[in-house]
């Protein structure tokens, strides 16, 4: 039997990927139910690329940290064969909570897959190994899979408990954590032999230093991902203040997705249904559907159409801010800014700026605060009765 050794500080850098690559692709997948499909399956396609090539990167890096006393190499074949595998079972994890009706049971499925992708993709990538054999016992086995698919299901709970910054960081420790704790897991029940024969290998295989360059581009990959993802939180609240002064405007590069004859429809058609409580269109999917006016936080111009804040999500509407504001009864929503249409009921909070001042939402995933403009703090603060 082979005892390899640890390099102790290419342990510590597989943790640290693990945890990069699981922020990087659960803030990916922040907001995409409210995308177009098309949109839609292209982020799902990113963050399964974070998260699958993550948990790759976490394990080759850790086995890079082995130390054996002969030469080791790797069986290109199933090496590549792991990363499809692991980025695979992401995917599928993802499509099942963005397209699947969000259930107990669709969550449970989809954190069981996911947790079981480390698992799928710690095996084979192990059985790339050349020069050493490994030998698993059931017992790690049993596990690996076992806590795999409970830490699966925990983080994927947590992280779409709600969608905001602390259950999604709380759902990168548990799922980071989970790639790290089913390796070593596995490990611990995984003993190495010296192969007894020499096998003539069909395959290409990839010597110990090429892998090492293969493990540092992904990883260099996922850090610069992880940059750019973690951007949005480490500016949010510098981007709102400034948003608040009138500094800069909110935009987006997003555009809905609108079948021309629905947008035409829908506003063509009395949003006040017979005997009903006024409502506001919104388009997904090419359909048009239709939300109860008091359930909207705030609308903010989007070009020639809108966006609708609920509780939750944003949702693309038809309507012009001009029309909506036409449309909207005026003891509900009120003109705050040029951009901005604001549900005042919804106003948690008043902050003045200098000349501008601001409307908060405490509680409200998709919309922190709305811009109130110089010219409209005034009626504002009439209408919060300040």
């Amino acid at each position: 039997m082979i005892t390899p050794t640890y390099d102790y500080l290419l342990v510590a850098a597989s943790i640290l990927v693990s945890l990069m690559a699981s922020f990087t692709g659960l803030t990916l997948t922040k907001g995409i139910s409210a995308l177009p499909r098309g949109r839609r399956k292209i982020q799902i396609v990113m963050a399964s690329l974070a998260l699958g090539g993550g948990i790759w990167s976490m394990h080759f890096v850790a086995i890079l940290a082995m130390r054996f006393p002969l030469p080791i190499d790797y069986d290109a074949f199933y090496t590549l064969g792991s990363a499809l595998i692991a980025i695979l079972m992401a995917g599928i994890a993802l499509l099942i909570m963005h397209f699947a009706p969000r259930t107990w049971l669709g969550l449970i499925t989809a954190g069981v897959v996911l947790g079981n992708g480390i698992v799928v993709m710690h095996y084979v990538g192990m059985s790339a190994i050349r020069g050493c054999l490994p030998l698993y016992e059931p017992t790690g086995i049993a596990f690996a899979v076992g806590g795999a698919s409970i830490m699966g299901v925990t983080a994927v709970g947590v992280a779409y408990a709600k969608r905001d910054t602390a259950h999604i960081l709380a759902g990168t420790m548990i799922f980071g954590s989970s790639v790290v704790v089913v390796h070593f897991l596995a490990i611990f029940w995984t003993s190495f032999r010296i192969s007894g024969s020499v096998v003539t290998d069909i395959n290409p295989l990839i010597e110990n230093g090429t892998l090492a360059l293969l493990v540092m581009f992904s990883a260099f990959v996922i850090c610069g991902t992880f940059l750019l993802a973690s951007t949005n939180y480490v500016f949010a609240d510098f981007e709102e203040a400034a948003i608040a002064d009138g500094t800069i405007e909110m935009s987006g590069d997003a555009r809905p997705e609108i079948d021309p004859s629905l947008a035409e429809k829908a506003l063509s058609e009395a949003f006040v249904p017979s005997g009903g409580a006024p409502r506001i269109p919104y388009e997904r999917d090419k359909r048009t559907s239709f939300i109860p006016a008091d359930q909207a936080i705030a609308l903010r111009a989007e070009g020639h159409y809108t966006v609708v804040y609920t509780h939750d999500e944003e949702l693309f509407c038809p309507w012009s801010i001009s029309q909506a504001e036409k449309r909207l009864p005026d003891a509900l929503f009120l003109r705050t800014h040029r951009s901005y249409l604001v549900n005042i009921s919804q106003v948690t909070g008043f902050e003045r700026h200098k000349d501008s001042g601001s409307c908060h939402f405490d509680g409200v995933q998709s919309l922190k605060l709305a811009p109130v403009s110089r010219g409209n703090v005034a009626g504002v603060r009439e209408a919060l009765g300040l």
